[in-house]
């Protein structure tokens, strides 16, 4: 996979993110984008960095690798992920990795059971499924009573539906809307936009720049834009044969309607496209 008409590295690739979001010398580019997100009294000042793998409690449980885990400097726990692709169970591994940092605040001996804010960001390349006609890019999920009243305000999800996004540079307003933006068109870009002058877009423009990676930098990239690709290129190809698939289908329905309704085959065959022994075998 060559990157030579690339000048910015994709944000959605594993090495992009963690190269934009998850070194310390860029933390403040995180810090900005999850203010944007975070309710006002858990915007964040400062964090630091975890080890982003968490084993069970014991030996025969499962190990959870984040893309990227932080504490805010009240404690408050963050994971931060890219989800390229739509997979089973998506939103029970959502929970089962917020577990973690839930049970790594447990104390021995003596403790009150008074828990530390914990947040799950989900960077999604795709859409829910049960969303996808709605037009809300951002949804905040939090545990609620029959009132749809907050219950516990400490434990909150938040995901974010990139594909939604459809705002050209000329219509970006919001901060927000900046960040959408890189998101979803920094590796198509040659340049800074001008409605991107902000100084922290400065700093992710200088560091996405391909040609300042370090040769080692810029081939763990290439193999990480490869990876990406490949799974775009699978995602797209089962959505083609997944509406080829349903296209068929209707098309047999037209077809057993118009003949039950003693329609010609020929007339069948120009409005469906069937062949003559696919509607003879109806």
């Amino acid at each position: 996979m060559s990157t030579e008409n690339e000048k910015f590295i994709n944000p959605l690739t594993d090495f992009g993110f963690k190269k934009l979001f998850g070194s310390e010398p860029n933390k403040n580019l995180l810090i900005d984008f999850l203010n944007e997100i975070l309710p006002e009294q858990h915007k964040i000042r400062d964090l630091t960095y975890a080890k982003n793998e968490h084993a069970g409690q014991q030996v025969i449980d499962r190990t959870a690798i984040f893309d990227i885990y932080c504490k805010g400097k009240n404690g408050e726990s963050f994971i931060v992920e890219i989800q390229k692709a739509k997979q089973n169970y998506f939103k029970d591994r959502s929970v089962f990795y917020s577990s973690f940092p839930i049970q790594e605040q447990a104390k021995k001996g003596d403790w009150n059971y008074q828990l530390k804010p914990v947040y799950t960001v989900g960077i999604l390349d795709f859409k829910f499924d049960e969303h996808k006609n709605d037009q809300d890019i951002v949804h905040l999920v939090e545990l609620k009573d029959q009132n749809c009243e907050v219950f516990f305000d400490k434990l909150k999800f938040i995901y974010i539906e990139l594909p939604k996004f459809q705002k050209s540079e000329e219509e970006l307003e919001s901060h927000f809307d900046k960040w959408l933006f890189v998101f979803t068109h920094l590796s198509k870009l040659q340049d800074r936009p001008k409605k991107l002058q902000e100084k922290i877009f400065q700093q992710l423009f200088e560091a996405a720049e391909i040609a300042n990676l370090p040769k080692e930098d810029r081939e763990a990239y290439e193999e990480s834009l490869k990876h990406y690709m490949d799974i775009k290129n699978v995602v797209d190809t089962s959505r083609l044969e997944g509406i080829q698939e349903g296209f068929d289908k209707r098309n047999l329905e037209i077809a057993k309607n118009m003949k039950s309704e003693g329609e010609s085959v020929e007339k069948i065959k120009k409005y469906t496209g069937l062949s003559k022994d696919e509607i003879e075998k109806l």
